[in-house]
């Protein structure tokens, strides 16, 4: 998200309010796929097929499966490096060092920082110069088509929908469901009345979304972390576990939401959904997952007809920042997160940039020869070789204008499509873009400059890494 005066106010506590009735939209999708299948409603019999880990604690989790409404309760391992880390990872060098102020930092040379003062006066200056204009929002632009959930947990496929922005919602065929990033609000602001406006209705309410599991939020930026929105999932869920970087508990805890676990840069935790019969949470446990121990696999047997579901939540690196007023900027760790459940693994970028671009002439291809030089950052590549390969990345493509300004924070889709072969995602799904006017680009464009950027190496232009319809389901 874009740094403006209006993100240097203070917080407001929200209380959550009636969200507005999704209008449908009607129409043929420009860029979608016909080579990549849209679920439907129906589901197909496949159970639940995972393990338990060492459990932490436990909590109580009521939601919709194959029996209908039951019980599951969640068991988690502590946060702990669980798989393979980079050799540098112990040195932590994301933390901030005594003295040098409090929270995190971008490692890396692919980092450029320039603050809230530098992003605000380059911000003037390309105002002036009329580089930071406002792009048309004119109907039609991005078609938004009511979601169709699963009504259980069963399913065949990995199922994931779009439902704006960085937001999406994955079924698993575990039976494990996942929300990532989710923004209900007309504006990603503190206020009601301004800020960034959708320009693409919202396509369902919170309260449609039948399971909830676990809400993965990216960071603490407005069009990535929500007041009402949360409060409004912990309503219509309120057993669903929010999983975070580092120093965001403290703002769940405010909210006085207690089912909320924080992660450092390549932590794990090993998590088990058991269907339970009664209504009392089973008795706590101190045990953990022991380290480089593989993700759970199928139990021999169970002590119900259903098995339990089983996943692990990996938090990995990203290169952005973090703010909620003007006084907080990088308290609170950006971060990416790969969710693994049985067979099935999710790379979720959040919102992350590549490499720092500097200014250069307007039409100027800034990946030409002059600019080979510049650094990537090497996390994505850590991630692929010591993580990967991922089933599904949910990869940011928007909101990259002017270059000079968010490169180091916002991938453009070139920076998109490199960040898709290091992580070595074996699809995508573009996110971060459709949804609010953050940067000048015309709306359209990043799906357009996607399949440029497919073609630049030599990838296909539909079926590897898509974009969809708002509210639209794909099938993996």
């Amino acid at each position: 998200m874009r740094i403006s005066p209006l993100h240097s106010l203070l917080k407001l506590r929200h209380r959550p309010r009636q969200l507005p009735r999704p209008r449908k939209t009607s129409s043929t999708s420009p860029y979608s796929s016909s080579s990549s299948s849209s679920s439907s409603s129906s589901s197909s019999s496949t159970n639940p097929n995972s393990s338990t880990p060492n459990p932490k604690y436990t909590l109580k989790a009521m939601s919709g499966s194959v029996v209908g409404a039951m019980l599951f309760a969640a068991s988690m391992s502590s946060p702990a490096a669980l798989d393979k880390i980079p050799e540098n990872a112990k040195e932590k060098r994301h933390h901030l060092k005594e003295g040098e102020g409090k929270g995190f930092t971008n490692p890396w040379d692919s980092w450029k920082e320039m603050g809230v003062l530098g992003i605000g006066m380059a911000m003037a200056r390309a105002k002036l110069s009329g580089e930071f204009g406002t792009p048309d929002t004119t109907p039609p632009t991005v078609p938004v088509i009511k979601p169709t959930f699963l009504p259980t947990r069963t399913t065949s496929s990995l199922r994931a929908t779009w439902l704006g922005h960085a937001c999406y919602y994955v079924e698993y065929p575990s039976g494990l469901r996942v929300l990532f990033d989710p923004v209900f609000e007309e504006r990603c602001s503190p206020f009601s009345f301004m800020g960034p406006k959708r320009y693409t209705p919202i396509p369902c309410k919170l309260s449609e979304i039948p399971i909830v599991d676990f809400v993965v939020i990216s960071h603490s930026h407005y069009d990535h972390l929500s007041h009402p929105t949360v409060m409004e999932i912990h309503k219509s869920h309120p057993n669903a576990q929010f999983i975070v970087g580092l120093g965001l508990k403290k703002w769940f805890k405010e909210c006085g939401i207690e089912n909320c676990v924080e992660m450092d840069w390549w932590e794990d935790i090993d998590v088990t959904l058991s269907p339970v019969t009664g209504e009392k949470l089973i008795s706590t446990s101190s045990q953990t997952s022991s380290k480089n121990s593989p993700p759970p696999s199928s139990p021999s047997s169970s002590p119900t007809s259903i098995s339990p579901i089983t996943a692990r939540i990996s938090c990995l690196p990203s290169q952005h920042t973090s703010a909620r007023t003007a006084f907080d900027k990088g308290h609170t760790l950006w971060c990416s997160f790969a969710v693994t459940s049985n067979s099935k693994s999710v790379w979720f970028g959040g919102d992350t940039g590549y490499r720092a671009v500097p200014q250069v002439p307007k039409g100027t291809d800034d990946y030409g020869p002059e600019y080979q030089h510049l650094p990537v950052c090497p996390a994505f590549k850590e991630i692929g070789e010591l993580r990967g390969p991922f089933d599904l990345g949910l990869i940011p493509i928007g909101a990259y204008e002017p270059r000079h300004i968010f490169s180091p924070m916002h991938a453009n889709p070139f920076d998109s499509v490199n960040i898709f072969l290091d992580t070595k995602c074996k699809r995508a799904m573009g996110i971060h873009w459709g949804t609010w006017v953050l940067t000048p680009e015309a709306v359209m464009e990043p799906p357009q400059l996607l399949k440029k950027a497919l073609t630049w190496k030599n990838i296909p232009e539909t079926g590897v890494f898509d974009v969809c319809d708002i509210g639209e389901s794909r099938e993996f």
